[in-house]
């Protein structure tokens, strides 16, 4: 069992590459790497584009995890709802950007930016704003706003971005949001949706002269298994669960 298993309804680790050019569009340049990608996972048979041109590869979503990749004007994603372990999505990612110098032309000169995204759902039919304010709120600032007679939270979406070198090309950004409108708040019905955490490293700009995108992929991967136990899972997803548990 992940660290996070027992807090969380979903869990998804994810791959973004973002390029400074459009990637290619010739119909036989994006099928032979979608065809490429399904060699080594098989059960990726669902093929489709979106109205916005984007084309996408993915599993079946009926099976409580699913793999996909897509293919964007310019950016490339690769993603795994609820796989088994992180290495299982990682090596997935890898392959993806192992790919795309071969298959699409990309070249380390050609990043704008790198991500490595963890992201987490849990499911909660109530004011997902107030529930969030009260679990994580904890400074005098924001308790003095929640104590206002009458007042009600409508909107709490916590985020913060810190480098993690002196150049400001490496970052890492937590962000945790809500699906609670104002019409829910008034109407006092809330559907239930999901709360979501979301913790992304990211490197900024063109790669190292001999540096591959799966090795500073790699680099991200290992910051992100240092920090998210300290700064996500005891600090955020631990607090909103049992604040769930207990409504």
């Amino acid at each position: 069992m992940l660290a996070f298993d027992s807090y969380v309804d979903d869990f998804y680790c994810n791959m973004n590459l973002s390029t400074e050019m459009p990637l290619p569009a010739a119909r036989e340049t994006i099928l032979g790497f979608f065809e490429r990608i399904q060699k080594s996972y098989p059960m990726m048979r669902n093929f489709y584009t979106r109205e916005t041109g984007d084309c996408v590869l993915e599993e079946d979503k009926d099976l409580g995890h699913q793999r996909w990749v897509s293919v964007e004007p310019k950016r490339v994603c690769s993603g795994f709802l609820n796989p088994p372990d992180i290495d299982t999505a990682f090596e997935q990612h890898r392959l993806t950007l192992e790919l795309l110098p071969y298959m699409l032309s990309v070249s380390p000169l050609d990043c704008e930016a790198l991500d490595f995204m963890m992201g987490f759902d849990m499911a909660y039919r109530g004011n997902h704003d107030e529930l969030v304010a009260e679990a994580l709120g904890g400074c005098p600032a924001i308790d003095g706003l929640v104590r206002i007679p009458g007042a009600r939270v409508i909107n709490y979406e916590p985020a913060i971005t810190l480098t993690l070198d002196e150049s400001c090309r490496t970052q890492a950004r937590l962000l945790v949001e809500t699906r609670t409108s104002a019409y829910h708040v008034r109407r006092g019905e809330y559907p239930e949706e999901n709360i979501s955490v979301y913790f992304t490293l990211r490197q900024y700009g063109s790669l190292e002269p001999g540096v591959s995108f799966e090795q500073t992929l790699g680099n991200l991967r290992t910051r992100c298994d240092e920090l998210i136990e300290e700064l996500v899972v005891d600090p955020i997803l631990r607090p909103l669960a049992q604040a769930i548990a207990t409504r």
